[in-house]
């Protein structure tokens, strides 16, 4: 724990709060709660929200029972579907967590009140839609009152951001750069993700109208390109492993993060995968997304899928104490190969509690670039943020 004195004075004094997690008494939400219980600044203002004032108890006291400093802790009762609750909570905050998803459903509304009241705003959204509609309804917004409004902070996407971000590090080319991140993963995900997930997939259609919206309007830098390559199966020559595309949002997060920061130079371009050690398993993986992305668009077997998952539920603390995930990157580029990782334990709960919290205690802190608007990890926090997940025990390491 951090001295009181270490926590500096709040960039907008007219909040009494540094922080507010809402969510609070879902899985993940709770598991934020305890990483921050045991890991935030003595001094830290922080509260809890959520609609179930009862289960917001229960939380707290679970809290108290091991540091009794938070049987003191404030709770907060606001509902997405209150939008008078949720402004009064981005008035009181420099930064918001929320965990409630799936966010195209539950997420607008505390979108648009923090980017209203030049709040900070952090989620772990990996719903491409919902992220291009919420830079279409309130980046200008968040730009003129200085909010950084800033999703995909769990698995989804900083993994796969910050170490695209350290492989451009490390490969130092002066020219066109290109990179390839490939995931690997021992883990349960959750029912929360299970129906974000299968949520976006079903509106294919609507995502696609959504990005090309975004593309027609947003700026493009000036002398330079960055864009999400879709790849092939193939086998990898460096790495040995076998490659399946993955379509989630993760390159799409990285290709802005290089259209935005210049050390990605003049021509940018990174591709996604999943990896196996042997061909049965890449064309089982394959078939088996097939299957879900095609049950997804029948109504009704849709619908099926979901209440067999349920939202809010969770493996044990045993199961996630074995589960581990690593990205591999190949950065190639004026005449040199990089290969990188970046692992981690548990990434659908633990690691993803501990990205979501430390994004919000960065963007509160630290001395970060300045920027605002609809921001990614890279361009928000970059190597200020890779820094508290190093410390907090995540692995960026240079491989060869």
């Amino acid at each position: 724990m951090a001295d009181p004195e270490s926590v500096p004075a709040p960039d907008r004094p007219d909040r009494d709060l540094d922080l507010v997690l809402f969510g609070a008494t879902g899985f993940t939400g709770e598991l934020t709660a305890d990483y921050l219980a045991r890991n935030a600044p003595h001094g830290l203002r922080w509260a809890l929200a959520g609609r179930n004032e009862e289960r917001l108890v229960a939380v707290r006291d679970r809290l108290a029972a091991t540091d009794a400093d938070l049987g003191e802790l404030e709770l907060i009762r606001a509902d997405v579907t209150d939008p008078a609750s949720l402004e009064a909570v981005a008035r009181r905050a420099r930064v918001v967590i929320t965990t409630v998803g799936p966010y195209l459903t539950h997420g607008e509304p505390l979108v648009a009140a923090c980017a209203a009241a030049g709040t900070d705003y952090v989620d772990l959204t990996g719903e491409p839609e919902f992220v291009d509609r919420m830079y279409l309804a309130h980046h200008a917004t968040a730009e003129r009152t200085g909010a950084r409004l800033v999703h995909a902070c769990g698995f989804d996407s900083v993994p796969h951001d910050l170490g695209a971000l350290y492989t451009v590090q490390e490969l130092q080319a002066a020219g066109p750069v290109s990179v390839r991140g490939v995931v690997r993963a021992g883990a349960t995900f959750s029912g929360g993700t299970f129906h974000s997930a299968l949520t976006a997939v079903s509106r294919a259609r609507q995502m696609r109208e959504a990005a090309a919206e975004r593309r027609r309007v947003e700026p493009r830098p000036d002398g330079r390109s960055s864009r999400a390559v879709a790849g092939r199966p193939h086998r990898d020559p460096v790495l040995g492993w076998w490659l399946l595309p993955l379509p989630t949002i993760d390159p799409f997060v990285v290709a802005r993060s290089g259209a935005a920061l210049e050390a990605y130079g003049p021509r940018f371009t990174y591709s996604h995968y999943a990896g196996t050690k042997t061909l049965p398993y890449a064309v089982g993986g394959a078939l088996g997304v097939g299957a879900l992305a095609l049950g997804a668009q029948v109504g009704p077997l849709r619908r099926a899928m979901l209440s067999r998952v349920k939202q809010g539920e969770g493996p044990s603390p045993e199961r996630r104490e074995k589960s581990w995930f690593s990205v591999d990157f190949v950065g190639e580029g004026g005449g040199r190969t990089v290969r990188t990782r970046v692992s981690g334990g548990d990434p659908g709960y633990d690691e993803t509690a501990k990205m979501l919290a430390e994004s919000a205690l960065c963007l509160a802190f630290d001395d970060n670039p300045t920027t605002a608007g609809q921001v990614t990890t890279a361009q928000a926090m970059g190597e200020n943020l890779t820094a508290r997940l190093r410390a907090a025990g995540m692995r960026f390491e240079t491989l060869d």
